[in-house]
């Protein structure tokens, strides 16, 4: 029979530890994803139920825990070298511009909008990259032409201005109409005022 692999005791501080690098919203997905594998495992999870949480597979949250059983947190880092930011194949650039172009309810994702923590986890998920830290996708996409906030603003702008402009065509529709008054768009005495009751 196969031995349930959960990770070691862990220490109250290391326990903070592991929530300050959940928490934290910079830094390696690579890292994060491995620290919630631990933290769900100190929490009592079990293998397979952690995997479909992170949506990885069984094989590799084993290995995080064996990892981390032997070497703790120097385990979680990535094992590349520093140096140049990783380059991007075309078909990795275009797969990252499409899906973050795309709805996360598209994907079948239980959130409206992407962030860039968001998103850079689903990109690891799915097998898109590596790893890629959320500052390396904000400029991959700034280069690739999709910036984050001004396409989410611009999007609520034009909501909120097709219903300014719904409010405003309804308004001088009302005012072309004769008013109280006998003349369209201003009531007696009052210029540029409209008399029309709404």
């Amino acid at each position: 029979m196969v031995q349930r692999v959960q990770v070691r005791n862990i220490t109250n501080d290391e326990g903070n530890r592991l929530l300050r690098i959940v928490r934290r919203s910079s830094g390696s997905v690579v890292t994060w994803r491995r620290a919630q594998m631990v933290l769900l495992s100190g929490q009592g999870m079990d293998a397979s139920r952690i995997a479909e949480v992170t949506f990885t597979s069984s094989d590799r949250v084993r290995d995080v825990l064996h990892n981390f059983n032997a070497d703790g947190f120097e385990s979680l880092a990535p094992k590349y070298g520093g140096g140049r930011p990783p380059k991007f194949t075309l078909p990795q650039r275009q797969e990252i511009k499409k899906t973050a172009l795309a709805r996360p309810t598209d994907h079948g994702l239980p959130f409206s909008a992407w962030s860039l923590p968001k998103l850079a986890d689903y990109l690891v998920t799915k097998g898109v990259v590596d790893d890629i830290s959320h500052e390396g996708l904000r400029l991959l996409l700034q280069q690739e032409g999709v910036s984050f906030q001004e396409d989410v603003l611009s999007l609520m702008e034009l909501g909120w201005r097709s219903a300014l402009d719904s409010m405003r065509r309804l308004r001088q529709f009302r005012c072309a109409r004769p008013c109280r008054g006998g003349r369209a768009g201003g009531g007696p005495g009052r210029a540029g005022a409209s008399a029309c009751s709404p």
